[in-house]
């Protein structure tokens, strides 16, 4: 079961006449629920300058929630880091919200998801497993992928994200939860 959601990215959108950051604004702007993890600021090797993508792209959609009308207004919105108030060293702006943290574990990153949409959905219609069955079956789909690839001639080396997402969710439909 999927609840609907569909995950977005600007790679999904291949205009090349529309710049990158105009896309993630669009997208921003289409989301109710934004995921955004601030944890990949590390210094880049090349020009020892931090990466500060995520940073901003929350900026934008805190910002759209803030000051947006309507639907905007509604936006949810989680932000994880690796480990617990490390934010406040780069983008100090932010204490006071409640960061997740998943201390660069994929198992504490799904839980937090996990946890997150539970207190954000109608507990009627929101039954899932818990985090710990929903990783097991990200390690199930992991596994498969390769297959996968290989089935429809795809490079999994340098497989879009789009495919990827395709992917992800021909396996959920074909996989139910039990």
């Amino acid at each position: 079961m999927t609840w609907g959601f569909k995950p977005k990215c600007a790679r999904d959108i291949s205009n090349a006449g529309q710049p990158r950051f105009n896309k993630i604004q669009d997208l921003i702007e289409t989301c109710k629920y934004s995921i955004h993890d601030i944890s990949r600021t590390e210094l880049d090797p090349i020009h020892a300058l931090p990466r500060f993508n995520m940073p901003l792209e929350l900026g934008i959609d805190l910002g759209c929630k803030r000051y947006g009308t309507g639907y905007l207004q509604e936006k949810v919105i989680l932000v994880l880091d690796f480990e617990p108030y490390r934010f406040q060293r780069f983008i100090s702006d932010i204490a006071g919200q409640d960061i997740e943290t998943h201390e660069n574990n994929p198992r504490q990153a799904v839980k937090a998801v996990r946890d997150w949409l539970r207190l954000e959905l109608d507990p009627k219609l929101f039954k899932t497993s818990g985090a710990r069955t929903i990783h097991v079956r990200y390690e199930a789909f992991q596994s498969i992928l390769p297959t996968i690839c290989a089935k429809l001639n795809w490079d999994i080396d340098s497989l879009p994200f789009a495919d990827f997402s395709w992917a992800v969710y021909d396996w959920i439909s074909s996989n139910p939860p039990k």
